[in-house]
């Protein structure tokens, strides 16, 4: 959850890097020269790039993290409701990885997870697993294709609306660490309480 959390805080900081840079290019469009110009579009440059590789490094490094919690969590639910799950253990590492399937199988996962590990009667609805898992479909699938554009944008032009779509991208991708660190500590919260409360009774016959 830290680390997601620290996510969020480097896409804020992109956020910063491209209203930057949107408001330079804005100013070279406008007709704007001079060394102070060129001065605040090597800084744009220099901030972008910076927020490129924290982005790429904290990716990685919750990717890293988050999976072994899913394993973890896996086992606890397995404890809690051995015949509650419709995916074997090995997808929950296989999942993100297999073309196709990992467009649904990690949450399939996380949804067997979340329904042995909840506390009530019935399961907890799954309003904050569709939420994460939505944000990050569309945040992976949106953001490959505006950052490939921006990588492309060889004029002040491009560059200036590129930026503009970079910042919807770094926008939705800040939302979906929010999310997926809600559904950290939820989820870890719902398997803790289960704990403590002990094994049910079992049903009289």
């Amino acid at each position: 959850a830290i680390l997601l959390a620290v996510t969020a805080a480097v896409d804020v900081f992109a956020l910063g890097a491209d209203l930057y840079l949107y408001d330079v290019t804005g100013d070279v469009l406008g007709g704007g020269a001079g060394a102070a110009v060129r001065d605040r579009s090597d800084l744009a440059d220099t901030l972008t790039d910076a927020a490129g590789v924290a982005q790429g490094f904290m990716l990685f490094v919750c990717a890293v993290v988050f999976v072994i919690w899913l394993w973890r969590v896996r086992r606890n639910a397995e404890v809690f409701a051995p015949d509650g799950h419709r995916k074997a253990r090995a997808w929950v590492i296989a999942g993100w990885v297999v073309p196709i399937a990992s467009l649904w199988y990690p949450r399939r996962v996380v949804v067997d997870i979340w329904d042995a590990s909840s506390t009530g009667e019935k399961p907890e609805g799954h309003g904050l697993i569709n939420a994460w898992w939505t944000l990050w479909l569309i945040s992976n699938t949106v953001g490959q294709v505006l950052y490939a554009a921006f990588d492309e944008a060889d004029t002040a032009q491009r560059i200036h609306d590129s930026t503009a779509q970079m910042m919807a991208a770094d926008g939705l991708d800040l939302v979906a660490a929010l999310l997926a660190a809600a559904l950290v500590l939820r989820l870890t919260r719902m398997q803790d309480e289960k704990a403590r409360r002990g094994p049910t009774a079992p049903a009289a016959v």
